[in-house]
């Protein structure tokens, strides 16, 4: 065994960088960032998208996708500098998952955001929840004021509870602006920018006959 091999261990991108955190876990800051309006893509399709001009970078995809962002970030920091905007990676954190599995990929998400915007890229804040009991961390690190992203997308069978999250949102960030990504309940209050999900996009054009 070389040395070189001995000293090649997963520090979980902590050998790349440590940030002053915020709240009981130490969750990494993201910068408020001034928004105009994008067309948004999935981070799947970022490579292959040659005008990228006016266009944003989403991660509302399923995890498998984008893990390779957290793995090797540094691979990617030029290809999402070319956008206007990238949202912070959407970790899942479904409520069947253990609690420490859940912060994990809220700070996972955290860290990717602030490691991107301290190299350039603009970054909107993607707010998720799980569980009441995650209010208590699931907005430490968001910026106040500010505009942040959501998906409704997978809740229909639990609209109710997307709801409370989305009010405790309000109530704890006061978005200036909320890219919403899926269909809006009627419930759903405050300066909302529409993006239509793959299924959207897909039932309107089966209604248009396309």
């Amino acid at each position: 065994m070389s040395n070189n091999y001995k000293f090649k261990r997963d520090w979980e991108n902590a050998e790349k960088a440590i940030y002053d955190g915020e709240g009981e876990f130490d969750i990494p800051v993201i910068a408020p960032e001034d928004y105009h309006n994008v067309e948004w893509i999935g981070f799947n399709k970022a490579k292959a998208t040659q005008n990228r001009e006016n266009k944003g970078i989403h991660f509302f995809l399923d995890d498998y996708q984008f893990v390779r962002l957290w793995k090797n970030v540094d691979r990617y920091v030029d290809l999402l500098k070319s956008y206007d905007f990238v949202m912070s990676p959407d970790f899942s954190t479904y409520t069947d998952f253990p609690k420490a599995m859940q912060i994990y990929n809220h700070y996972r998400k955290h860290w990717v955001a602030a490691y991107l915007q301290e190299h350039g890229v603009h970054v909107i804040p993607t707010i998720s929840w799980s569980t009441l009991d995650s209010f208590e961390w699931c907005f430490d690190g968001e910026p106040q004021n500010s505009t942040v992203a959501i998906s409704s997308v997978g809740c229909s069978k639990t609209i109710d509870k997307f709801i409370t999250g989305y009010n405790a949102m309000i109530d704890r960030l006061h978005p200036s602006t909320i890219i919403f990504y899926g269909d809006i309940p009627a419930e759903c209050k405050g300066n909302i920018v529409h993006v239509s999900s793959f299924t959207e996009k897909w039932r309107e054009a089966k209604m248009l006959g396309w």
